[in-house]
C-alpha cells in the first residue's frame, strides 16, 4: 500500500459468523476493522468515523438494506471504495450495484480468502490512485536544495535530521524567501512517513472562508458554489506531512480549529457532522514574530505551544552566502526552462555581485533578480549590466539609477513594488512571492505608498 498508515475498513452484513470471518482475516492484514449487523449499525459509524473501504452484505433486514447504504454512501461519502457481498448466482444484482459504484462484488459464501484480499488491495489502490492524482493537481513543483554546504547551515542541517526521526511538530523560523518550504520538504523525505505525500497550505494566500474549505474540505451544499463534496488538504495528506506556510497570518477563529486538530487528531469537514481521523506530521513556517504577536493578543499562546515543540530557524541569505552560486545555477536551469533559453550562464565577474549582494527578499529575492536579467540578456550569459535594475530593487542598501542620483530605501522599495505589480498583471498575491514578503504586509505597503 502507498499510504503509511493501517487501511479503515467497515464490514457489514447480518451473519455474525461472515463477519467475524471477515474481520479476522482483514486483521491479519494489518487492516483496522469495524463491523455492523445492518445499514443503520453502518450510517451510525460512518457518521462518528472514517473508513477507506466499506464492505456490505446487499440483503440485510431493516429499512435500509445493502442497496440503501449503498446509494447513500455514494451520496455523501463518494470517495469511499465499496465492495458488495452477493449471493451466489445473484450477479445481476451485483452489477447494478457497480452501475452505483461500488468498485467490485464478491459471493457468498466467501471460501478464498485470497480473493478477498486481492479485491480488497485493489479497491485500496484506486482509492490511493485517486487521492494522489488529486494532490498531484493541487501540489507545486519540488523546491531547490535545502543548503549547498554553507557553514551556518549545518546546525539547521543536523537537527532537521534528527527531528525528522520522530513524529514531533516542526516549527521554521526565519526570514521570508529562506527556503521554509524546502526544509519541510527535507523533514518529510527523511521521516518514516517518506512514502506518503508532503502537501502544503501558505495561509495567507487564501481568504479566511476559502482557507477553512481548503484546510477541511466541504460537504455538498455546505455554502453557495459548494456543489459537491471536496476534501481538504488535510485528508489528502493522510499518512504524510501537512505543511502550515505563513501560520502566523492565521485568523483567530481558524486558529482555535486548527487547535482542536492539533489536539484531538480530528476534524469535520465544513457543513458535515462526520469525525474524520488526522493522521499527519505537522511542519509550520512563519516569519513573524509569534512571541510578540502573543503579547499583543494576535496569536494564540496554547497554538503556539503545540506548534514549537521543535523550532528550528533557517538563517538569511546574507549569513550563507557560500550557497548563493550553487544556488544561482538551479535558479538559472529552472528560468531557462521557463523562458525556453537553455544553457543561461553568469559572466565571470558577476558571482562575486551576487555573493556581496545582501538579500533583503533572500531566495525568492535572487531568483527574481535573476529571472530579470535574464529577460534583459536576451542571449545566454548575464553581464553585471542586466543586474543593474534587479540589484536597485532587491538590494539592502541604496544604489544610483542615474550618475549623480542617490535614491532612498523608500523609493528603491515603491519602485520595487511597482514593478512586480506590473509585472504580474496587477495580481497583489503573485506580486508579494515576487518581492518575497507576505500578502498581508504588501497591502500594508501599498496603503503607505498610496499605490491603487
Amino acid at each position: 500500500m502507498s499510504d503509511t498508515a493501517p487501511h479503515r475498513i467497515l464490514v457489514v452484513d447480518d451473519d455474525e459468523g461472515v463477519r467475524t470471518f471477515l474481520a479476522e482475516a482483514l486483521e491479519l492484514d494489518g487492516h483496522h476493522v469495524e463491523s455492523a449487523a445492518d445499514g443503520d449499525e453502518a450510517v451510525a459509524l460512518l457518521d462518528r468515523r472514517s473508513f477507506d473501504l466499506l464492505l456490505t452484505d446487499l440483503r440485510m433486514p431493516g429499512e435500509l438494506d445493502g442497496m440503501g447504504l449503498l446509494r447513500k454512501v455514494g451520496a455523501e461519502q463518494p470517495e469511499l471504495e465499496v465492495i458488495v457481498l452477493t449471493a451466489f448466482g445473484s450477479v445481476d444484482t451485483a452489477v447494478e450495484a457497480m452501475k452505483l459504484g461500488a468498485h467490485d462484488y464478491l459471493q457468498k459464501p466467501v471460501s478464498s480468502l485470497t480473493e478477498l484480499r486481492l479485491l480488497v488491495r485493489r479497491a485500496l489502490e484506486h482509492r490511493s490512485l485517486v487521492a494522489s492524482q488529486e494532490r498531484q493537481s493541487r501540489e507545486q513543483p519540488p523546491r531547490l536544495t535545502l543548503t549547498h554546504g554553507a557553514p551556518s547551515m549545518e546546525p539547521v542541517v543536523e537537527a532537521l535530521r534528527k527531528v525528522a526521526r520522530t513524529n514531533a511538530t516542526v516549527l521554521l523560523l526565519g526570514e521570508s524567501g529562506t527556503g521554509k518550504e524546502v526544509a519541510a520538504r527535507q523533514v518529510h523525505e527523511w521521516s518514516e512517513r517518506s512514502g506518503g505525500p508532503f502537501v502544503a497550505v501558505n495561509c495567507a494566500a487564501l481568504a479566511e472562508t476559502l482557507l477553512e474549505s481548503e484546510l477541511f474540505g466541504h460537504e455538498k451544499g455546505a455554502f453557495t458554489g459548494a456543489v459537491s463534496m471536496r476534501r481538504g488538504r488535510i485528508e489528502l495528506a493522510r499518512g504524510g506531512s501537512f505543511f502550515l506556510d505563513e501560520i502566523g497570518e492565521l485568523k483567530p477563529a481558524l486558529q482555535v480549529k486548527l487547535l482542536r486538530v492539533l489536539q484531538e487528531r480530528r476534524f469535520e469537514r465544513v457543513g458535515g457532522a462526520r469525525s474524520i481521523e488526522c493522521d499527519v506530521r505537522w511542519i509550520a513556517a512563519t516569519n513573524r514574530d509569534l512571541p510578540t504577536m502573543i503579547e499583543q493578543g494576535q496569536f494564540r499562546e496554547d497554538l503556539f505551544h503545540r506548534l514549537a515543540v521543535f523550532p528550528v530557524e533557517l538563517p538569511p541569505l546574507r549569513e550563507r552566502r557560500e550557497d548563493i552560486l550553487p544556488l544561482c545555477g538551479t535558479l538559472l536551469d529552472r528560468i531557462g526552462s521557463e523562458l525556453a533559453r537553455s544553457d543561461l550562464s553568469l559572466a565571470p565577474d558577476v558571482g562575486p555581485v551576487l555573493e556581496e549582494h545582501d538579500w533583503r527578499g533572500n531566495i525568492r529575492a535572487l531568483a527574481n533578480a535573476l529571472e530579470r536579467a535574464a529577460i534583459l540578456a536576451e542571449g545566454r550569459v548575464i553581464e553585471r549590466e542586466h543586474l543593474a535594475l534587479a540589484s536597485r530593487i532587491s538590494g539592502r542598501r541604496a544604489v544610483a539609477s542615474q550618475p549623480g542620483t542617490a535614491r532612498t530605501l523608500a523609493e528603491q522599495e515603491r519602485d520595487a513594488i511597482e514593478q512586480a505589480l506590473a509585472a504580474v498583471g496587477g495580481n497583489r498575491r503573485k506580486a508579494a512571492e515576487r518581492l518575497g514578503i507576505g500578502v498581508r504586509t504588501l497591502y500594508e505597503k501599498l496603503k503607505r505608498y498610496h499605490i491603487e
